[in-house]
C-alpha cells in the first residue's frame, strides 16, 4: 500500500471522527506513521497542516449545519468542537467573513472556495507524479556519525522552521558557537539535524560538526550530541541558492520511491569552504527501509 493509500486512510478516519477532540497520533496510527511524519508528509504534499484541514472541514460542515437544520448557534458550535457560541463566531467569521447568524440568513454561501471538501490523495499522486520534477538521489550506507552542536526548537505549523532554519546557521556561525565544540574533527563540514520530534509538529534542530569526544558531557549550556544511526540512506543535492527541496523530497519523492523513511533523524551537510551566499553546497541525507 503506497503513501497517497494510506495517508488517504487516515482521512477517512478523520471523518469519521470530525465531531470529536482531534487524535494525531491515532490519525497517524491508522495510516502507520509516526504522528510528527504523517504532519510533515500530509504538509509538503497538500501545502496546509492536518489541523489547519480540520479546521477547515470543522468550519465547512458547521457552515452545512447551520444551512439544513433549525440548530442553534450554540448547538452547532458544540457539536464541531468549539466550547462556546463566542469562540465559534470568531473562528467562524475568520474563515467565512460574516457571523454564522448573517451565514444562516443569506441564501447562497458567499464563497464556495472557502468550504473545504472531503480531501483525496489520488488527486495528489496523480498531479505531484509529472509536476515536481527533482534530480534522482544517490542512495548509500553511512556509518555512525557523533555530532556535538547547538539545540534550535521549531516547528512544522505554519512553515515555521523554514523561515528559522536559515537564522539558525546565521546565529551560530556570528557567534562563534562552533569554537565551542569539543574534538573537532571536520571543521569544514556545517551539520544540520532534525531530531526529536513532537507530536505537535515541533522538532529539534541541531547545528554542529562532527566531533572526536567520547561523550557528550561537560557542554556548555545550550549544546548537545547526538548520534547519527548508520544505515542505508537517500542523499540529495542541493543547488541554487536557498533552495529547500524537502517539500519535494517529502511530497513527491518518497511518497513514489517505494521506500519507507526508517525512524531517526533527517541531517544535512554543507561543505563551508565550497559555499557563498549565491550557491550552496550542500546535501540532505533521509533515513531509508
Amino acid at each position: 500500500m503506497d503513501h497517497y493509500t494510506r495517508i488517504q486512510l487516515a482521512i477517512h478516519y478523520l471523518e469519521q471522527h470530525l465531531q470529536e477532540e482531534f487524535d494525531i497520533r491515532a490519525t497517524a496510527a491508522v495510516a502507520g506513521f509516526s504522528a510528527f511524519h504523517f504532519q510533515r508528509l500530509f504538509q509538503a504534499i497538500t501545502g496546509f497542516t492536518v489541523l489547519e484541514y480540520v479546521r477547515r472541514r470543522r468550519l465547512s460542515e458547521a457552515a452545512r449545519h447551520l444551512r439544513e437544520s433549525e440548530h442553534g448557534i450554540l448547538d452547532v458550535a458544540l457539536a464541531w468542537g468549539y466550547q462556546s457560541q463566542e469562540a465559534f463566531t470568531r473562528a467562524f467569521a475568520g474563515h467565512w467573513g460574516m457571523t454564522p447568524a448573517r451565514f444562516r440568513k443569506m441564501q447562497e454561501e458567499p464563497c464556495s472556495l472557502k468550504s473545504q471538501s472531503v480531501i483525496d490523495f489520488n488527486d495528489y499522486r496523480s498531479r505531484l507524479g509529472g509536476d515536481m520534477y527533482m534530480r534522482a538521489p544517490r542512495l548509500l550506507t553511512l556509518n555512525p556519525i557523533r555530532i556535538i552542536g547547538y539545540e534550535y526548537m521549531t516547528n512544522l505549523n505554519n512553515d515555521q522552521h523554514y523561515s528559522e532554519i536559515p537564522g539558525f546557521y546565521q546565529e551560530f556561525g556570528a557567534s562563534q558557537k562552533f569554537m565551542d565544540i569539543p574534538e573537532r574533527s571536520r571543521p569544514d563540514l556545517a551539520y544540520g539535524v532534525a531530531c526529536r520530534f513532537t507530536d505537535d509538529g515541533g522538532f529539534s534542530f541541531i547545528v554542529g560538526e562532527e566531533s572526536g569526544a567520547a561523550d557528550g558531557q561537560n557542554l556548555k549550556p545550550g549544546f548537545t550530541w547526538i548520534e547519527l544511526p548508520g544505515g542505508l540512506y537517500a542523499e540529495f543535492t542541493v543547488e541554487g541558492s536557498g533552495q529547500d527541496i524537502r517539500k519535494m523530497i517529502y511530497g513527491s519523492w518518497l511518497p513514489q520511491s517505494g521506500y519507507e523513511r526508517r525512524e531517526g533523524p533527517d541531517f544535512e551537510v554543507t561543505d563551508v569552504w565550497k559555499s557563498t551566499p549565491q550557491q550552496l553546497d550542500m546535501k540532505i541525507y533521509i533515513p531509508l527501509k
